[in-house]
């Protein structure tokens, strides 16, 4: 039998390779990860102008959402609280009775089997919205900020919450955070870092959802810069010595090469968050007719995914779940 000419064996190979990288990509809603936002209130459902389809909900509004995102098999919530009351150190943030706390309790009473997770940061719940308590200079005082982060994730812990996900930025507050739940009983939690975390433009849509926006000054003092990448692995290695169970690179669609690079060099559990700038901009092309919705939808999860992210937060879990029940 004559040989394969050796083109043509390649060709071949790369062929298979290809295929192989397709079914290694294929999205399934159990990678997906839906953020939300609460507050308190009854009945409330208040849409988002800058992020169609999303809303602030109370609690009993918030359930019926949970009970979409059982039915459509997705992996679970996100939540973000918007609060009654700011002040400069943010003590909404760990009030048991806050959105977050309340909705934690009621979604887990539901639907004890939907995965919670909830974000621990400070800028919603800061007069100032900066993520962090300030010095009298004005700067994010990062190890009072640890302080009170540790109050917030024992909260959200004590509520029942499966996994916190720490999105502030400071340095040490992994461990810090471990420390903590580890001293009061909640060994079992979960951490999920944002671990790399870029300053980027892409957040403002969230910033109206959250109300969230900075009084003054800007968050890169704290966050990554988006040219760096070596940063980027610095701050996953210490998070991961320090004792981060689950990493995140966020945002996601302008940082595949940070996705990759950070599986390649942990091989972790890793979330990528494709952020409200992200949804928001493929929402408004497609609502203009410039490009298919669901097609750029779709596409960007699949990146993601293929990037190396094994859990994908999205605001369209849902939307990306009822197409892949459709096929």
């Amino acid at each position: 039998m004559a040989r394969p000419h050796p083109v043509r064996l390649r060709r071949l190979r790369r062929t298979e390779a290809m295929r192989r990288a397709v079914r290694e990509t294929r999205l399934d809603p159990a990678q997906f990860i839906w953020p939300l936002f609460v507050r308190s209130g009854e009945g409330l459902r208040s849409p988002i102008g800058s992020m169609p389809g999303v809303y602030q909900t109370s609690v009993d509004e918030l359930l019926k959402d949970a009970q979409r995102a059982v039915d459509a098999k997705i992996a679970g919530i996100l939540l973000f609280g918007i609060p009654d009351t700011k002040d400069d150190v943010g003590s909404s943030a760990w009030d048991p009775h806050g959105p977050v706390v309340e909705a934690v309790r009621a979604v887990k009473q539901a639907f004890p089997q939907l995965l919670v997770i909830t974000d621990v940061c400070m800028c919603e719940y800061t007069s100032h919205g900066h993520c962090g308590v300030l010095t009298t200079e004005g700067d994010v005082d990062n190890d009072a900020t640890l302080l009170l982060l540790a109050k917030e994730a024992l909260a959200h812990a004590e509520a029942g919450a499966d996994i916190v996900a720490p999105s502030d930025m400071m340095d040490h507050r992994i461990g810090h955070l471990r420390d903590a739940l580890d001293d009061e009983g909640y060994s079992h939690v979960p951490i999920m870092s944002y671990a790399a975390k870029y300053a980027s433009a892409f957040y403002g849509p969230f910033r109206e959802a959250a109300e969230s926006t900075p009084t003054f000054g800007d968050r890169r003092s704290y966050q990554m810069d988006p040219a760096n990448a070596r940063e980027a692995l610095r701050e996953v290695r210490q998070d991961v010595e320090e004792g981060a169970d689950i990493l995140m690179v966020k945002p996601a669609g302008a940082y595949l090469d940070i996705i990759a690079a950070v599986k390649r060099d942990t091989g972790l559990p890793l979330a990528a968050y494709q952020v409200s700038g992200e949804y928001s901009m493929i929402k408004a092309a497609a609502d203009r007719g410039w490009i298919d919705g669901e097609r750029a939808m779709m596409e960007s999860l699949v990146a993601i995914a293929r990037a190396g992210a094994d859990l994908i937060i999205t605001y369209f879990a849902l939307d990306a779940a009822a197409v892949l029940a459709r096929r």
